[in-house]
């Protein structure tokens, strides 16, 4: 049984392609049901109970980290938008008393062009 699914892959990949998914089933088809499980399980499409806990768990541990980045990233960003809030605060502060200030009869300084 193994040996004939040496024989197909080393042909198929001889070829220059991927091995011949149609080939492999008719080669193992021979065997029955148990064949066809075989396969599956040799190309990956059906995985054992164990292997697909440990990708879910894994699964749910990047969906875990990725929610708590979103949320890291949210605060992040409403802390930006009040301290951009006081900085248009502190903006507008500045300009009031600049006009009081003219007001009053002081000229501010202002910076001198070279």
């Amino acid at each position: 049984m193994v040996p004939d699914l040496i024989r197909v892959l080393a042909a198929a990949e001889e070829a220059g392609g991927g091995p011949d998914i149609g080939k492999i089933l008719g080669q193992f088809a021979q065997y029955g049901v148990v064949g066809l499980v075989v396969v599956l399980l040799i190309l990956g499409v059906i995985v054992p109970k164990y292997v697909m806990t440990a990708l879910t768990a894994d699964r749910d541990k990047w969906r875990e980290a990725f929610e708590k980045e979103r949320e890291a990233h949210q605060l992040t960003r409403e802390q930006l938008a009040k301290a951009e809030e006081r900085g248009d605060v502190a903006v507008e502060q500045g300009r009031t008393l600049t006009a009081l200030l003219q007001g009053l009869g002081h000229q501010p300084d202002l910076p001198r062009s070279a």
